[in-house]
């Protein structure tokens, strides 16, 4: 009997202009249905090379490599300012994400003295919340958490209700972590804008996934990770987004070398660079700083708007999928439902969807869980095809029409 969604899934793949670039992924078992890619993109071809090269140059040029190491940072800037919608000069690799948050929340915070308050969301990624949590009590600030909802995204009318002249800061998330649902950045950027505030955004799950238009919505300030849709690897260098405009204006907190004008001078005072550089810190991982590199040049390749149109292909032929397949079975999709306010990744909630999770891996899929009661599968849009959707979720209803996640414990942690 002919699947139809089987033929749909090669009449997409078919058609999609950016097929060609999965070969250019390390891809070591295609058995496996790998719908992660949204916690860890896989390895490009040209990673590997690169790294292996540059041990090669480390243990022959020694500190002579430095010169040509050193300008990855900006390089890579540039190139994932072409995929956040910024312009040259306005995005630099440094530090972790978290790192440039808090650096950058600071920043924002001393160029509004007198305001008091922050903005940001009640379900937003954990290390977000505490770092705005931190900030506050060591500052004698006041947080204003928002609801959204587990399944959504902060609307620009929540915000635009928590603004007033208190408000220093707005920072939350492009995209929801958990949901995948896309927030209207150029809404609260406007809004925030009307009252004086600045707005932080964190574009962890939408940098290589969806287009984001910064400086079309005059956003103030960005950070992000490489590791998930740029396929930067483990461990690789977050980035860190400020418009040209406020680049003089802001001075972050962590007041290092590489930050300082005349960095070699060694001189007793701090004078910060006039320039994006002026957010660095300290000295940069070369290894990880040119593999982000090499997945923000792919990334750039591909183009941002081709990207995002098959993200929403692949998002909603999942969709369907899920519909058809696992909601006779207990599963709810978690996401929304229009393409354009969807993230790369779709959430499924189930009751059991930690031993669901589990039961899946042993099937030869690989998902992700986060509480409570949630499955997240991620696609990737330049390796992952509708056909692979199509093999991981068939794997996922058989594993729950079977019953075969009964056997897999309960998350050993309570988090469900």
């Amino acid at each position: 009997m002919t699947d139809p969604y089987m033929e749909e899934a090669r009449r997409l793949d078919a058609a999609d202009s950016l097929s060609g670039f999965r070969d250019r992924f390390v891809i070591t078992d295609p058995g496996i249905a790998y719908l992660d890619g949204n916690s860890l993109g896989r390895l490009p071809r040209s990673t590997r090379d690169r790294l292996r090269a540059l041990v090669d140059e480390w243990g022959a040029d020694l500190i002579d490599g430095w010169r040509r190491w050193l300008p990855a940072g900006r390089e890579a800037g540039d190139l994932v300012a072409r995929i956040v919608g910024a312009e040259p000069g306005e995005v630099v690799l440094s530090d972790s994400t978290g790192v440039n948050l808090y650096k950058l929340a600071v920043a924002a915070l001393d160029a509004r003295p007198g305001r008091d308050v922050i903005v940001a969301a009640a379900d937003d990624f954990p290390t977000d919340r505490y770092i705005l949590d931190g900030i506050a009590a060591a500052r004698g600030l006041k947080v204003r958490w928002l609801g959204s909802g587990l399944d959504d995204a902060v609307r620009p009318a929540d915000v635009e209700a928590a603004l007033d002249a208190r408000v220093a800061l707005v920072c939350l998330s492009h995209v929801a972590y958990r949901s995948g649902a896309v927030a209207d950045l150029a809404g609260v950027t406007k809004a925030a804008h009307r009252h004086g505030a600045l707005v932080l955004w964190d574009l962890c799950h939408s940098a290589g996934a969806v287009q984001v238009g910064l400086s079309a919505a005059n956003a103030d300030l960005a950070v992000g990770c490489t590791y998930k849709y740029l396929n930067g690897g483990p461990g690789a260098p977050a980035f860190l987004y400020v418009r040209r405009k406020l680049q003089p204006l802001l001075r972050q907190p962590i007041w290092g070398w590489f930050g300082q004008t005349d960095q070699f001078a060694m001189g007793p005072d701090y004078r910060p660079v006039p320039a994006i550089e002026r957010f660095l810190v300290g000295t940069p991982p070369v290894l990880a700083g040119h593999a982000a590199l090499e997945g923000a040049r792919l990334t750039a390749e591909a183009g941002i708007e081709a990207i995002a149109a098959k993200a929403r292909s692949l998002t909603g032929y999942a969709l369907r999928l899920a519909d058809a397949w696992l909601a006779p079975l207990g599963f709810r999709v978690a996401s929304p439902r229009d393409g354009r306010r969807r993230g790369a990744h779709l959430t499924l909630h189930h009751p059991s969807a930690w031993p669901v999770c589990q039961a899946a891996k042993s099937a030869g899929v690989i998902p992700d869980y986060r509480a409570p009661q949630r499955l997240r599968l991620g696609f990737p849009p330049l390796y992952t095809r509708h056909i692979d959707v199509h093999s991981g979720l068939s794997r996922l209803r058989d594993v729950a029409a079977t019953g075969r996640y009964r056997d897999f414990p309960d998350d050993p942690k309570g988090l469900t």
